[in-house]
Order: C-alpha cells, then sequence, then structure tokens
C-alpha cells in the first residue's frame, strides 16, 4: 500500500465526487418528460418521431402495474430476440470467422444474461460470436437493459416526490429519453476516448501472425464427423499438434467497451476482458473506464435529492454508498498487498503483493480498486482474474454483491436497491422509537415493508438455493477446478454473481454445462425481474399516499445519524442472510492458507 496507489485512489474519488453533482442536475432533466437539455434542438424531433412509430402517448402515464407490464414486455421481446439470433448466427451478416449457432442452453444463457444486465458469458467472446451478434445482439441489450434499470429507479423516485397519485410516469417515455439524452451520446463520447487510446473499432477479419517461436501442446484427437475420439476408459484421446500461427482478433470493441462500462453491462468482447490489451490499452483508459462504471449511478443518488426536494438526503444516501464502497478498496487492497502466506514461505516477500492473476502494468491497487468497482456496481467487467484474488481479497467482491449491489450499484438498480434499504432503515428507527414511520413526509406500512423485504428474500433465495442445490449435485460439484472451500466459493460466487446481475465469475468454474448455463439463467431471471416487480408494487403504495408535513416526530433522512442507521441495516441484513455460506467458502480458507494449506 505505497504512494503511488493511495494517489490513485485519492484521484479517484475526487473525480467521482467532482462528477456527482452535474450528473445528478442533467438526469433530472433527462427523466421529466418535459425537461429541457442542451441536445434538445437535435435530439427532440428524432424523440417526437420514436413515439409516433412506436405508436407512444407521451403525455398518458401509467400506474405500477401499467409500467411494470411495459416493461416486462420490452425485456421478453428482446430475450427471444437475442435467443434466436445467437442460434441463427451461421447465416447472418458480418460473422467474417464463420462461427456456428450458439447450443440452445449456452443460447438461452446468454440471452437472459444481457436482458438483465448481468453479462455473464460461459464463452470466449471472440472465439464463439460474430461482429453482428455482438453489436445487434448484445451491444444493443446494453443500452436497453441499462435503460431499464434507470427508468425503474425514476419510477420509484417519483413515488416519493409526487403525493397522492396511482401514476408513475409512462415507461416508453423514460426508455426512449434514457437512450437518446445519456446513453447513447456518452458512449459515443466515451467511444471516441478509447479509440485514441489505442482500442480497436474495425469490421476487418480476425489476423494472422507467424509466432516466433512455435510450441507443442495435447489436444483431444477428432474424427471425420469433428466428435471427440474416446478410449477404451471414456477418456479423450490425445494427440500432440504444433502451433505455428496466431489469429489476432479484431471487430468494433470500443463502441461495445463504452456502453458495457456506462450501463455497467460489463461483458467482455474479449474472453479476457478487461485484462485484455485491446480492451484496456492504457492505465489512463483503464481510470477512465473505472470512472464510467459509478459515473451515472454516483449522479442517480443527486437525483434522488433534488426530485424529492431534499438534497441532503440524497447526499447522505451518497455518503452512505461511500463509506461501504472505501471499506471495501481498503481491505482488498490491503489483502493483495501482504499476498499470500503460502508464497512467503516459499521465498516471496509480503512487500511483492499477490500479482497471480494480474496485469503488471496496473499491478495490486489498479487491480484491487477495479474489482471493489465493479462488483458494487453491477458490472462484472474485470481487469485482472478474480478467481487469482486471496481468500480476503475475493470476498470483497462476493459480499458487495451479496448486498445486492447497492454499493452505487447498477444503473438504477443500484439506487433503487438501497432505497429498498433506506425503507427499511426508517422503518427500523420508527419501532426504536415508538413512532410511525416515515419517509419524506410519507407513512411506511406493513404492505411497503413486505414488499421491500419480499425483493431482499428473493436474492437471498436464488443465491443461496441455487449455491446449495449446485454444491450437493453431481453436476453442480463437477464444475469446479479447485477442491475444498475455495471449490465452494467458486459455486457460490457463480451463483451471488448471477442473482446480483453483476456477471464476474471465479474462472476456475467450468460452467458451460447445460446445468449451468440453465440454472444461472433462471438465477439472473429472477435476481432482476422478481426484484423489481415488488420494487414496482412498493412505489405504487408511497405514491398514493398523501404527504405529511415535517413535526417533531418525523425521523431525518440526512445528516450522520440516517447515515450510519442505513449503513448498518445494509451489513446487518447482508450478514445475516450471507455469513453462514461465507464462513464455509473464502473465511475458511483464509485460515487455512495461513496454515500453509493449498487444495
Amino acid at each position: 500500500m505505497n504512494a503511488n496507489g493511495w494517489l490513485q485512489w485519492l484521484v479517484y474519488l475526487g473525480v467521482l465526487t467532482a462528477l456527482t453533482r452535474p450528473i445528478g442536475a442533467y438526469l433530472v432533466q433527462v427523466l421529466d418528460p418535459r425537461g429541457r437539455t442542451w441536445l434538445d434542438p437535435v435530439i427532440r424531433p428524432l424523440e417526437g418521431w420514436t413515439y409516433r412509430l412506436l405508436g407512444v402517448d407521451a403525455d398518458r402515464e401509467q400506474d405500477w402495474r401499467g409500467y411494470g407490464f411495459s416493461m416486462l414486455v420490452f425485456s421478453g421481446i428482446g430475450l427471444v430476440f437475442t435467443y434466436a439470433l445467437l442460434r441463427l448466427q451461421a447465416w447472418l451478416p458480418l460473422n467474417p470467422q464463420g462461427f456456428g449457432g450458439m447450443g440452445p442452453d449456452q443460447a438461452f444463457n446468454t440471452a437472459v444474461s444481457f436482458t438483465t444486465n448481468t453479462n455473464w458469458q460461459s464463452y470466449g467472446g471472440e472465439s464463439t460470436l460474430s461482429y453482428f451478434s455482438q453489436m445487434v445482439g448484445l451491444t444493443l441489450h446494453n443500452f436497453s437493459s441499462a435503460a431499464v434499470g434507470i427508468t425503474i429507479a425514476a419510477a420509484l423516485v417519483r413515488s416519493l416526490a409526487r403525493p397522492s397519485t396511482r401514476l408513475l410516469g409512462n415507461f416508453w417515455v423514460d426508455l426512449v429519453r434514457v437512450h437518446y439524452y445519456l446513453l447513447i451520446p456518452a458512449s459515443l463520447v466515451l467511444a471516441l476516448f478509447l479509440v485514441s487510446q489505442g482500442m480497436i473499432q474495425n469490421f476487418l477479419p480476425y489476423t494472422k501472425a507467424r509466432l516466433v517461436e512455435p510450441f507443442k501442446v495435447q489436444i483431444a484427437k477428432k474424427n471425420g464427423a469433428g466428435e471427440t475420439v474416446r478410449g477404451a476408459d471414456g477418456q479423450p484421446v490425445m494427440e500432440e499438434r504444433a502451433v505455428t500461427e496466431q489469429w489476432i482478433p479484431q471487430g468494433p470493441m470500443a463502441s461495445q467497451v463504452a456502453i458495457k462500462m456506462l450501463g455497467t453491462n460489463g461483458g467482455g468482447f474479449m474472453n479476457a476482458n478487461a485484462a485484455h490489451p485491446f480492451e484496456n490499452p492504457t492505465p489512463l483508459a483503464n481510470f477512465i473506464q473505472m470512472l464510467a462504471i459509478f459515473a451515472i449511478s454516483s449522479g442517480l443518488t443527486q437525483y434522488l435529492g433534488r426530485a424529492t426536494g431534499n438534497p441532503a438526503h440524497g447526499w447522505a444516501v451518497w455518503s452512505a454508498m461511500m463509506v461501504l464502497f472505501v471499506a471495501g478498496v481498503l481491505v482488498c487492497w490491503r489483502a493483495e498487498a501482504c499476498g499470500n502466506p503460502i508464497h512467503h514461505a516459499l521465498g516471496v516477500m509480503p512487500g511483492d503483493g499477490n500479482m497471480e492473476g494480474k496485469e503488471v502494468r496496473f499491478g495490486v491497487m489498479a487491480s484491487a480498486l477495479f474489482a471493489t468497482i465493479t462488483t458494487a456496481a453491477s458490472c462484472g467487467a474485470v481487469n485482472a482474474m478474480h478467481d487469482s484474488l486471496t481468500a480476503t481479497g475475493g470476498l470483497v467482491p462476493l459480499f458487495n454483491m451479496e448486498l445486492g449491489e447497492v454499493v452505487f450499484g447498477g444503473v438504477g438498480a443500484g439506487l433503487y436497491g438501497m432505497l429498498v434499504f433506506v425503507v427499511l432503515a426508517v422503518f427500523i428507527a420508527g419501532l426504536m422509537v415508538g413512532r410511525t414511520p416515515e419517509y419524506l413526509g410519507k407513512k411506511i406500512e406493513a404492505f411497503d415493508v413486505k414488499m421491500s423485504m419480499l425483493a431482499l428474500l428473493v436474492l437471498s433465495v436464488a443465491i443461496l438455493g441455487f449455491a446449495a442445490w449446485a454444491a450437493a449435485s453431481p453436476w453442480g460439484k463437477a464444475g469446479p477446478n479447485d477442491s475444498g472451500p475455495h471449490g465452494f466459493s467458486e459455486i457460490l460466487y457463480a451463483f451471488s454473481s448471477a442473482a446480483a446481475n453483476n456477471g464476474s465469475a471465479f474462472g476456475g468454474l467450468a460452467a458451460n454445462t447445460p446445468w449451468y448455463n440453465t440454472t444461472l439463467g433462471l438465477a439472473m431471471l429472477a435476481g432482476r425481474f422478481l426484484m423489481i416487480v415488488p420494487i414496482l408494487a412498493l412505489a405504487g403504495s408511497l405514491a398514493a399516499k398523501k404527504r405529511l408535513a415535517v413535526s417533531a416526530g418525523s425521523f431525518p433522512v440526512s445528516g450522520v445519524t440516517f447515515t450510519v442507521l442505513l449503513i448498518g441495516t445494509v451489513l446487518l441484513i447482508g450478514a445475516l442472510n450471507f455469513l453462514p455460506a461465507l464462513a464455509l467458502g473464502p473465511v475458511v480458507e483464509h485460515f487455512l492458507t495461513v496454515q500453509g494449506s493449498v487444495f
């Protein structure tokens, strides 16, 4: 933990804080259907034409049921479209490498993954997907799934800002405005910057290069039909093959990377994701990509404060997120900087840190910071391999996801997830002082608490239920590359990532199997839509309530006391739900590593 690392972190915190207020102010304009932005002269005519094309009455708002139904229809159509596109990839254009279509279970997993803003990938993008699939199937979802998250957050904030109404806005209007005024312009600017840093953006066929030093590998033998030849023992017959050439991928990369960061999507054009020099060419590109992951989510806290007429509340929510983020970075960075005790016993100095699975050009600090950011948000992009983190370092991204990724979180998803904790924190405060809980002048009643708890229970059941099933089943136990607690952590991480719509992984898990593709896909659907529906029901309930005048009995939702209560609520619920599972994985792994045990 040297001075250079502290400087990187402090600069990041400073720039993020400086951007939060102006981004929040702009979001107020974007999420107001009648709001005016500096892009209006160019985009307003296109916006109106889009409404006419879709048959949308921009002045007609929806209640929570109509809003939710529209969201589910839009997402469902996108899912089916992407599934069909991936299955039919071999017959579609922009496929210079001639890749075939995906199998049914993998296509289902991938279509669900990108529809839910998860971007979990059980494949290598550069060896599986055509340019058409990357751009039309996946990048399109990177925009739309991010926009859906922001629209749900906007609907929930409106329910707090409006008194005695059933209406939460118009989903289609919110969707169009988020695309036209926010995600598309911001992605265009970021993509141009990334190209200036050396990131590729083209439609060229892959480049073949001859190796200076050829080498030999053992691979499974194939018959004339392309099937693996197996011996009498059922194992693949191996043959030696000389490798003399390398394929260097090309493609429209900068455009996908820009929205994957801004939209907290995280899917990599390359299998190595942001650790690949094409996807992350310079330290400056790495810094800006980390900044892009948090930028919109951080700004949404200011949208909350401004829209509800209580800017101090927005800063209080932001402060709670920031405290949790700072704590996560310190723990992860410290663990990685100290390194692996087993390596120390072999002569590696503790000050060298744990560089396994990390890019030398980024080092320990930038890797630990990126890992914490990408799992605090529902991004999942990685510039280092999380499976190679120390036990304690790996605990941080795992716990970030299990909190519901509310530490800034995904675009929109982080805010509406944190507001669920806010409702529970206010309810707890009301019980402590013996008064009816109120949040921004609206009474918190039994239905509101039930919907909040239902949203959180969905996440817990999806993570722990599927992880327990996999850990107890032959198909699940066949996946981990490691035995012992780290093998269990690989399974737990996979379903935590899926249900929390993150998409990162402990790469030691062989998850491209029918069972894993299907169960992970179901966990993604549950973590996205079974959480959104009760949150919209909560929004409908809050919107219908009268706004009460602030009195001496009202619990203040700004200041240090509220921030501490909110942090405590987030940690308490997270710890109660997941501490037993974490104790079986990274916690026991840490103590065994200290004792010199390997798995």
